[in-house]
């Protein structure tokens, strides 16, 4: 994945850095989300919740070219999306096993 940090600085919170996000849209059990919402919707916005290769869990708003990554923000996981994230990676690990 290209990631394009030059039109748009890095907005983000705490101590996150532009490798802790790219990694968390590596992460293999990464949760990409389409939003229900207009306002997100009209500007092709996307959310990303991953975990960096420190295991920090990263939610991500970005939007796509095809071609490249535009992250607009980035912070930390909530306790909210963790929960959501691990009942995901469970999920598909339980789909595997099936398998």
């Amino acid at each position: 994945m290209d990631f394009d940090w030059e039109k748009r600085p890095l907005t983000a919170v705490g101590s996150l850095k532009a490798q802790d996000v790219e990694e968390s849209f590596e992460d293999p059990f990464a949760v990409r989300l389409l939003p229900d919402s207009a306002q997100f919707s009209e500007k092709a916005r996307y959310f990303n919740l991953g975990r960096a290769a420190s295991g920090e869990g990263i939610f991500s708003i970005y939007r796509a070219n095809g071609r490249q990554i535009q992250v607009i923000h980035a912070r930390p996981f909530e306790a909210e999306e963790f929960f959501f994230y691990d009942r995901q990676q469970d999920k598909l690990l339980n789909q595997k096993n099936a398998i």
